[in-house]
């Protein structure tokens, strides 16, 4: 395996701010809500909402979601799969929430995001942010917003690290060697 630094803290600070205008640009108003996938994906959002405070004064709606039991492997993972809380606090019906999370792979996760979310009701539109979008989709979801998008084999990982859990800001690539080459 070979580690790649993709961004590290100054560039991670770059593609934050990215999202960020972003998302100034949509039209956001009180009718719109952050919803932060757990882990990373709340953290995130969390920032998300204090920025937006501090450029247009604007004190959007925070959520998170836990996606554990909502997850189409759940028969697959270990017996005793640790459950983070799932917090929406605010009536999602009829908002435009803003899904959150730190890389979009597969679209699996956010499949079961958008399930959790439509168990409290029925939102007049749900759109996804994402720190990193890494490619080789498995169902048909894209986001709408992207701080940065990636080549990765499927095999490949990558990591985000996060200040408030991990001690610092960075995005990692970990490639895979396969076959005695380096994908």
């Amino acid at each position: 395996m070979n580690r790649e630094r993709v961004a590290d803290a100054a560039e991670f600070r770059r593609l934050f701010e990215n999202l960020v205008e972003q998302l100034m640009r949509s039209g956001l108003d009180e009718r719109c809500a952050l919803v932060g996938i757990e882990r990373r994906g709340v953290v995130l959002a969390r920032r998300l909402k204090e920025r937006i405070r501090e450029r247009s004064s604007l004190d959007l709606a925070l959520g998170s979601v836990d996606i554990t039991l909502y997850r189409d492997d759940l028969s697959l993972s270990p017996p005793h799969p640790i459950l983070h809380k799932t917090e929406i606090a605010f009536d999602v019906n009829g908002k435009r929430i803003i899904l959150v999370d730190d890389v979009l792979f597969t679209g699996r996760t956010v499949r079961a995001a958008i399930s959790a979310i439509l168990d409290f009701g029925r939102p007049a539109q749900i759109q996804l942010l994402v720190l990193v979008d890494r490619g080789n989709r498995e169902l048909p979801i894209q986001a709408d917003f992207v701080g940065l998008k990636m080549e990765t084999n499927k095999e490949d990982m990558v990591e985000v690290l996060v200040k408030e859990l991990d001690g610092r800001d960075c995005i990692d690539c970990i490639r895979v060697r396969r076959g005695g080459m380096e994908a």
